[in-house]
């Protein structure tokens, strides 16, 4: 089964749970009997005890039984349901619905909607409206000296578990909205790990075929003066001719792939070790897609912006590619980009003449696997990973990133925009 299939399965973090179990049962030990001894309540003290000791006991499971480092999602709802009927238990004994308290019964299952799937949270949360509903009819008095049973208004007690199933059912559901975008982000992010990584890897790979082609140049020169030679000296025999024809031909060959190998690796790795100014940045960016695009790139720039090196930075030229790149793929003829500079700031502005961003995910630029439901665009829309990923890159490197519909052309707007003592500072 691949990684990424496997990591689809929820789970939680044994230890982590454990730790916030130990807060719960801590909590209920010390309320129990401060209640019963400190303030001289009466109540049944040895069975909330025995409640407790159940808890601690499947804490200890936990611990020294179960030898899993993550509570798969079964494990899981197995042991939030022991929490919660062992909340209610206690609970009951002390007032039901009544009993302040009430509100931790509620944790469990948000606890659930932030890290499980949606199937166990549900379950959970009707599980806990269920017990709700039975405490506020079912349940042993508050203990003495205060009896809330006789004091609280009819409506008011009612009041209590309607809004606690209320809380219930919102607080779940916010909570299982942030965790799964939470998850989404979390995977998205290690998509763009992962394409760093291989973005470093094809440089260094680049690098490395650069210098075997410089390398390997000098013998194959070599060889090819051998053969000339041996050609002449066997000129009347030809069984030995074609074999040194052959080898003159596997060498020019030989050559022609090194040619291909250093073409592209000695540019970018010359490139990507340099200080430069960001115009010169753009200009090689603006050149590679040249080189495979059929659309006109206008590059327009101030003369500050040619004087002002900068630290390279790969995350910088990547996360610029990205939006030069979805220029290039959704417009229909021309890029724009343009670059400001002055004394304070550094901006550039990258337009394309396409049809800009659809309305359904206008108000959602910038998260990851954006769908569109727009047909004219669904052919060259991918997962969204794009603008996610430039974002994330140019922002962690100190920029603001605004994308828009242009308002002086068809197409998409993106702003990327530095203060200049942050930028030099990369």
């Amino acid at each position: 089964m691949k990684f990424f299939e496997t990591s689809k399965y929820f789970s939680l973090k044994k230890s982590t749970y454990i730790i916030l179990r130990w807060i719960g049962i801590i909590g209920q030990l010390l309320t129990v009997n401060i209640v019963y001894i400190l303030l001289d309540f009466n109540f049944n003290f040895i069975i909330s005890n025995v409640a407790i000791f159940f808890g601690i006991l499947s804490n200890l499971y936990l611990i020294y039984i179960y030898d899993k480092t993550q509570l798969s999602e079964r494990s899981s709802f197995i042991f939030l349901i022991l929490d919660v009927l062992q909340l209610s238990f206690l609970i009951y004994l002390t007032g039901g619905i009544t009993n302040p308290f009430v509100i931790f019964l509620i944790l469990p299952s948000i606890f659930s909607s932030t890290n499980l799937g949606i199937k166990v949270s549900l379950f959970l949360v009707i599980i806990t409206s269920l017990l709700i509903v039975f405490l506020s009819f079912n349940f042993q008095p508050l203990p003495h000296p205060i009896n809330i049973n006789n004091t609280l208004n009819p409506y008011v007690f009612y009041a209590i578990p309607i809004s606690l199933i209320l809380a219930l059912f919102f607080l779940n559901y916010f909570a299982f909205l942030f965790g799964k975008e939470t998850i989404v982000r979390k995977e998205a992010m290690s998509r763009m790990e992962n394409i760093m990584a291989k973005e470093h890897e094809l440089l260094s790979l680049g690098g490395q075929a650069a210098a075997a082609a410089h390398s390997l140049g000098t013998p194959l020169s070599t060889i090819k003066i051998i053969v000339k030679e041996l050609k002449d000296q066997f000129k009347n025999q030809n069984e030995i001719t074609k074999d040194i024809d052959l080898l003159s031909g596997q060498v020019e060959r030989c050559n022609e792939i090194l040619k291909k190998l250093s073409l592209n690796p000695i540019e970018e790795d010359t490139f990507i070790d340099k200080d430069s100014t960001m115009r010169d940045y753009l200009s090689e960016i603006i050149l590679s897609y040249k080189q495979t695009s059929t659309k006109n790139f206008i590059f327009n720039y101030d003369q500050d912006s040619s004087t002002k090196k900068i630290t390279k930075s790969t995350e910088v030229v990547y996360g610029l590619r990205n939006f030069i790149g979805n220029a290039n793929k959704f417009s229909k003829k021309n890029v724009f980009i343009n670059l400001r500079s002055d004394s304070e700031i550094t901006e550039i502005v990258i337009e394309d003449d396409g049809i800009g961003y659809s309305n359904d995910i206008f108000s959602k630029i910038g998260e990851p696997y954006l769908k569109t439901s727009n047909q004219s665009q669904i052919s060259k829309a991918g997962l969204g990973l794009g603008i996610f990923i430039g974002k994330i890159l140019l922002e962690k490197n100190f920029a603001s990133v605004n994308c828009n519909n242009s308002k002086t052309r068809s197409g998409a707007e993106v702003v990327i925009c530095w203060k200049n003592k942050d930028l030099f500072s990369i």
